[in-house]
C-alpha cells in the first residue's frame, strides 16, 4: 500500500483495537490506573520517535517486526520506572492514581514534545542526537513538568477525596484552566507542523537551535492564550468542554494528518495553502472522529455522566483519543513501520 490509503488503513486498525481495549474496563479502572499507565508511555515514544527518529544504536540492524518489538520494551520499561516515581512525586504514591497525578502526566507529554520538537533536543543534543541524550531529555521533561506543576497548578480549591488534596500543588492559577492551556499549547505546536513551520522557516536566523525552539515557544503559548481567550474566557465556557470539544480532537486529527497519512494528503501544494488544508483536514478528521468515539462510548464503558462535577463522558474521551489511540496509532506507524501492511522495511542504521 502507499499513502494515504496505508494510513487510513492502519488508523481503522488500531482505532478498533484501541476500542476493544477500552471496553476491557470499567470506567473507574480506566479513568484510573490504565490511563495513568498508558499516558507514561508517551514521553517515552516521543523520544524514540522524535529524537532517536526509530533508530537508536540498539536496534541497528534489526528488520520489523523485531525493531518495533524491541522499541515497544523500551518504551514500557521507562514506563516501569519513571510513572510509580512521578506517582511518588506528585501523587504521594496514592493508589489508584487521583486527578493530581493524573494531570501531571498528561502535562509531562507537551513537556516533552517541547524538548523533543520544539528545541530539537536542545541542549542535549550537542550536536547528535544519541541514546544517552534521549534518556537526559526524558529526565528533563518529568523534572521541568514537576517544577511547571508546582508553580503554575493550583487545586487547593477542589473539592476532592483527602488523597488528591494532601498531594495538591498550590500553584499560581486554577489547575483545570492551567491544563487545559498546557494541552491547548501543545495544539499550536501541532498547527504550526500542518504549515511545515511556515513562515519562521522564511528567517534565516530561526534556523537553528536554540533561537528556533524559543520564537516557536512564544509562537504556541501566544496561540494557546488567543485560543483560551476567545473559547473560554470570554463567553465563560466550560474549560473541559473546550478541551474535549476543540483542543483534544484537533490534537488527535492532526497525528492521522501528519503521522499516520505521513502528510500525504496535500503534498502537491505549496505553504500556506499545504498548512491551510491540512488544518481543515485535522479539525474535520478529529471532530468526525471524536463524535465517533462518543457514540461509542455507551457500548464499550456505559452510560457516563457529561459536565460538572465528574467529568465522567469528557475524561472517558480525552482518555480514549489520546492515552489509548494516540499511543497505539504512533506505536504501529513509527515503532513498528506499518508492518505487516508495508513488509519489514530496510535495517535500521542506528544512532549511538
Amino acid at each position: 500500500m502507499s499513502q494515504p490509503t496505508l494510513g487510513l488503513v492502519a488508523s481503522a486498525v488500531v482505532m478498533a483495537v484501541s476500542l476493544g481495549f477500552v471496553s476491557l474496563f470499567p470506567y473507574d479502572a480506566f479513568a484510573g490506573w490504565v490511563s495513568f499507565l498508558l499516558l507514561g508511555t508517551i514521553p517515552m515514544q516521543i523520544v524514540i520517535v522524535a529524537h532517536w527518529e526509530t533508530t537508536p544504536a540498539f536496534v541497528a540492524g534489526r528488520r520489523q517486526p523485531l525493531r518495533g518489538i524491541v522499541l515497544t520494551l523500551v518504551m514500557v520499561a521507562a514506563t516501569v520506572v519513571l510513572s510509580p516515581l512521578a506517582l511518588a512525586a506528585v501523587g504521594e504514591g496514592v493508589a489508584p492514581p487521583g486527578m493530581i497525578a493524573s494531570h501531571y502526566a498528561i502535562v509531562v507529554v507537551p513537556t516533552t514534545f517541547w524538548l523533543a520538537i520544539m528545541m530539537g533536543g536542545w541542549p542535549f543534543t550537542g550536536g547528535k542526537a544519541s541514546v544517552r541524550s534521549g534518556l537526559a531529555l526524558l529526565v528533563a521533561s518529568y523534572a521541568i513538568t514537576w517544577v511547571v506543576f508546582r508553580v503554575f497548578f493550583g487545586y487547593g480549591f477542589l473539592e476532592g477525596s483527602p488523597a488528591d488534596l494532601a498531594s495538591a500543588p498550590d500553584g499560581l492559577f486554577n489547575g483545570v484552566m492551567a491544563l487545559v492551556f498546557y494541552v491547548t499549547a501543545l495544539a499550536v505546536m501541532f498547527l504550526l507542523l500542518c504549515f511545515d513551520l511556515w513562515p519562521l522557516t522564511l528567517v534565516p536566523a530561526l534556523r537553528t537551535q536554540p533561537a528556533l525552539g524559543l520564537v516557536w515557544t512564544v509562537v504556541v503559548l501566544a496561540g494557546a492564550a488567543i485560543a483560551i481567550t476567545v473559547g473560554v474566557t470570554r463567553p465563560g465556557a466550560d474549560p473541559m468542554a473546550f478541551l474535549t470539544n476543540v483542543t483534544v480532537p484537533f490534537i488527535f486529527g492532526t497525528i492521522v494528518v501528519l503521522n499516520m497519512l505521513q502528510n500525504s494528503l496535500f503534498a502537491g501544494q505549496r505553504q500556506p495553502v499545504k498548512g491551510l488544508l491540512n488544518t481543515i483536514a485535522a479539525a474535520a478528521i478529529g471532530l468526525v472522529l471524536a463524535h465517533l468515539y462518543r457514540s461509542l462510548a455507551p457500548i464499550t464503558t456505559g452510560t457516563l455522566a457529561a459536565g460538572p462535577p465528574a467529568y465522567e463522558a469528557e475524561i472517558w474521551l480525552a482518555n480514549a483519543l489520546l492515552s489509548v489511540t494516540f499511543p497505539l496509532l504512533i506505536l504501529y506507524a513509527a515503532l513498528f513501520a506499518y508492518w505487516p501492511l508495508a513488509g519489514t522495511g530496510s535495517a535500521a542504521a542506528g544512532k549511538d
